[in-house]
């Protein structure tokens, strides 16, 4: 089909707003003879005003070719195999054109998807319309195949095809659906709200480790409390969290939700880059409120043994006081409860166990200078502070930015020494005298005189 074609003075994405680096990389590849476009999210963002978390690439060069363009290309997946060329921390996604692979015989699942294709197969292979628009960096044209222009003005979020068939393909994108709505504000189409519904028990064929993944975007996006309710709402939170998704259900989940809100708020505020918001303070930030225990392993895990050492799971209901909430009132259950079904890094969950367990020192005013010391020279004190501020209101804010101007004094300190006065000459270390051995190797006696 025809692409509806907007030419540059015809919409709102400039140069100027796209990162230099991906810059480089689209010229590159341009001047090389290459198609460059700039696609998904980014496009979608620039159009309704919005500064793109990144900025992905798709290419008519095949990730080999684009590796020989970059040193500092590295190509990544086996299901979906992709370029990512570094700067610094900073990775540009590079992707070639590609068209709609087919299932395996018998499966519905979309296993590896590596068949190369034109920019038109490309987009109807991608999932929702608002993310199958192009930016041509030869012609500086927005370039819509599916008809996403119009979605974006609607603000509607709609599946590329049949919804049923493209869930089926990858459920994780009845997730992203979601997730997508809650963030932009937009609407779900009726039919994909009703395949989402319909289809919300296919979730459990995905990847529990993408699964998290999503999760864990979901919870930097700033956006999570609504994206917990929209989940709550569609049925799947059911499937991916049971504890949130019943909590939510029966007293609306104000503890669960309110500490999302203040993760976001956090987020919305600049205080912080997604980066920052680290894997165990979000992990927190989710299942203290659920008093839930800590350890984790990968899906499905067992259920705790009454025998376990008590240092496995934290002071929930200390915690929760701490955050100035009483924890029989809001009802924290008092027996262990079922682990959630989501492989949480066991080295997250002991990073975890560290800043909760610094909250009641940082607290505290009357610190002793020799904690203060101590506590200052801890690795996990910045995730520490920043618990603080998310969770612990103006009071926590205020005794952070304290404790990040203590450390601060005591990394700039310069070490006096007085020039005038001599230091004490170092301590002689005494020689052990080895004893002599008699004949046979025995040690020899001590003569008497």
């Amino acid at each position: 089909m025809a692409p509806r074609i907007l030419q540059r003075p015809e919409h709102t994405v400039s140069r100027k707003d796209i990162d230099p680096d991906a810059l480089k990389v689209l010229y590159r590849l341009k001047n090389h003879g290459y198609l460059a476009y700039l696609v998904g999210g980014g496009v979608r963002d620039l159009l309704v005003g919005r500064k793109p978390k990144d900025f992905d690439i798709g290419t008519s060069a095949h990730p080999q070719q684009v590796k020989k363009l970059f040193r500092n290309c590295f190509i990544v997946g086996r299901r979906f195999r992709l370029c990512h060329v570094r700067f610094g921390r900073k990775v540009i996604e590079v992707s070639t054109f590609r068209r709609q692979a087919a299932a395996e015989e018998g499966d519905t699942l979309i296993r590896r998807d590596n068949t190369f294709g034109t920019p038109e197969e490309d987009a109807f292979r991608r999932d929702f319309t608002v993310n199958a628009l192009f930016y041509d960096i030869a012609t500086f044209a927005v370039i819509d195949y599916v008809e996403g222009l119009t979605d974006l003005e609607k603000r509607t979020i709609r599946t590329i095809g049949d919804p049923a068939v493209r869930f089926q393909e990858d459920p994780v994108r009845m997730l992203r659906a979601v997730a997508l709505a809650a963030r932009l504000g937009f609407t779900i189409e009726r039919d994909t709200m009703e395949a989402v519904r319909f289809l919300r028990g296919e979730i459990v064929k995905s990847s529990p480790a993408r699964l998290l993944d999503e999760i864990y975007k979901i919870l930097r996006q700033g956006a999570s409390r609504k994206t917990f309710e929209m989940l709550h709402q569609a049925g799947l939170l059911a499937y991916l969290l049971p504890e949130a998704d019943e909590t939510i259900a029966a007293d609306g989940g104000e503890r669960l939700l309110g500490s999302l809100a203040r993760l976001d708020d956090y987020r919305n505020a600049g205080l912080a880059t997604p980066e920052d918001l680290t894997s165990p303070l979000l992990m927190g930030s989710l299942l203290v409120p659920l008093g839930l225990p800590l350890r984790r392993a990968v899906a499905p895990a067992p259920r705790p043994d009454p025998g376990d050492a008590p240092d496995e799971a934290i002071d929930v209901a200390g915690e929760m006081a701490a955050l100035g909430e009483d924890p029989e009132e809001a009802g924290v259950p008092s027996g262990p409860p079922a682990l959630v079904p989501l492989p949480f890094a066991r080295r997250d969950a002991d990073r975890l166990r560290l800043i909760l367990a610094a909250q009641s020192r940082l607290r505290e005013v009357h610190t002793s200078p020799r904690v203060k010391h101590l506590l200052a020279g801890r690795g996990y004190l910045e995730e520490a502070l920043r618990w603080l501020e998310i969770h612990g209101g103006v009071q926590g804010q205020e005794l952070a930015a304290d404790w990040r101007a203590l450390r601060l004094d005591q990394e700039i300190a310069p070490i006096s020494v007085d020039v005038g006065s001599e230091l004490p000459p170092a301590p002689r270390k005494r020689r052990r005298r080895r004893r002599r051995r008699g004949p046979g190797g025995a040690p020899s006696r001590p003569t008497e005189s």
